[in-house]
């Protein structure tokens, strides 16, 4: 199963758990696993019509960012963050 990072704004979600551990073959499948098991998950990081991850948040899958969107292929042994994009002037 997939070990996903929690970052710290959607750790409310999770009861403040940083990590956890969930299947999945796509990133899709992963979402779906945590939204079972995490009300509101998809919600934080989904745009309004599920389909696309929100552009301000950016998913690496075991270290590489992802280009493939909710497709994007999981392994067994995949480490997943969603890392909020930074701004500032």
């Amino acid at each position: 199963m997939a070990v996903v990072w929690i970052p710290p704004l959607l750790r409310h979600l999770t009861g403040g758990t940083d990590k956890v551990t969930v299947p999945g073959r796509t990133l899709r499948h992963v979402l779906n696993s945590l939204e079972e098991i995490y009300p509101g998950f998809k919600a934080a990081l989904l745009e309004e019509n599920e389909e696309q991850v929100q552009s301000g948040i950016v998913v690496v899958v075991d270290g590489e960012a992802s280009q493939m969107g909710l497709i994007e292929p999981v392994g067994e042994k995949s480490e997943i963050h969603f890392v909020p994009a930074i701004s500032g002037g």
